[in-house]
């Protein structure tokens, strides 16, 4: 490894070593993070699911955007404490089509979800999630049972739906029919299994030859205690341990604007690398710009990477681009015009040949 590249490591390293375990654990899986509702997320988890069983999910996937768009707006209402008055009233404007409730205004893409559920996709049920979420409040309900229970539904519906016997229903015909071949995943950055706690709950895991590497040996610790069987280990996406072409795919998160330019260069370059058929990776930190924004920060970066400058570095890796702008998805898809974060990218690559 290049000195340079060891020093990079080197601070990186004490950067996120000082945090304490518990505090890595919570780090990226709650708020607008939350991988149950986070698109960037979502997005990585469908383009496993769309490698192993094509377009079969299709309806489903689309559920998960309006839930995700929706859960995202509701849980607003509990971040800033609302009180049972006005939870109750949001839920009489829902059921009235009303597109205010008290001086607070209701997206249409919200009225538009709690009309039309329940709704089937994929041969399961989506239930009125928006309307249990008030439940979970203890509005119109019995009494609160928390917000667990309505951040899962998906979550169940996906679980539920791939299970052996319930994809050997939806794709008859016996094996190989309807068991698809194992695929093997690698993902740097993996953090205290951040993402990969959920492609567990999820039931993708046993569909997965996982590996997880990160540089801090704090976060490999909670991820091994939590999954004692599952590849997870300290690594370098500056120098990763694998042959060309390892893996059949990557998804990395919140990694590559805290790198320095030359360090982010040799990232992707590695990464295409070890990858034969696919990359999901979820940016923090971009524009439409013409050049990239250096911003050093402490002993690592938060840089604002430049959308095409990006693609054309993948591209010179021998990667394709699709390009997504989560707003403009949200927009496109569910008809909202609300994202928590501007700067928000995702890209689903593909082998140029």
């Amino acid at each position: 490894m290049q000195p340079s590249l060891q020093q990079e490591t080197d601070r990186l390293v004490r950067s996120w070593g000082h945090h304490a375990p518990e505090w890595l654990a919570g780090y990226l899986v709650a708020g607008v993070e939350d991988p149950r509702i986070n698109l960037q997320s979502i997005l990585s988890r469908h383009l496993i699911i769309g490698e192993l069983f094509g377009d079969r999910f299709g309806s489903l996937m689309a559920e998960e955007y309006r839930f995700s768009a929706c859960m995202n707006w509701l849980m607003k209402l509990v971040r800033r404490a609302a009180p049972p008055e006005e939870m109750a009233a949001v839920l009489f404007a829902l059921k009235q089509g009303s597109d205010n409730a008290e001086g607070l205004e209701i997206p249409r893409f919200l009225l538009s979800t709690f009309a039309q559920l329940p709704a089937g996709a994929a041969g399961r049920q989506v239930p009125n999630y928006i309307e249990e979420f008030f439940a979970d409040q203890g509005v119109g309900g019995s009494g609160p049972r928390g917000i667990q229970h309505s951040l899962d539904t998906l979550q169940e519906l996906w679980r539920e739906s791939l299970t052996p016997d319930s994809l050997k229903a939806l794709m008859p015909g016996g094996p190989p029919a309807w068991e698809p071949r194992r695929l093997s995943l690698l993902e740097p950055a993996c953090g205290s299994a951040n993402d990969y706690r959920f492609l567990d709950a999820y039931g993708l895991a046993q569909w997965l030859d996982y590996s997880g590497f990160d540089l801090c040996v704090q976060n490999i610790e909670n991820a091994r205690a939590v999954f004692p069987q599952t590849r997870f280990r300290v690594g370098n996406v500056f120098e990763i341990d694998a042959s060309d072409k390892a893996y059949d795919l990557s998804i990395v998160h919140d990694l590559l604007e805290h790198l320095s330019i030359d360090g982010m260069q040799i990232a992707v370059r590695e990464l295409c690398r070890v990858t034969r058929r696919g990359i999901g990776i979820g940016f923090f930190q971009m524009d439409e710009i013409r050049e990239h924004v250096v911003r050093p920060v402490d002993e690592y970066h938060w840089n604002l990477l430049s959308m095409g400058r990006m693609r054309e570095l993948f591209a010179k890796n021998g990667f394709t681009a699709q390009v997504i702008q989560i707003g403009s998805f949200l927009e496109q898809q569910v008809g909202c015009k609300e994202t928590h974060n501007p700067n928000a990218y995702s890209f689903i690559l593909r082998p140029s040949t």
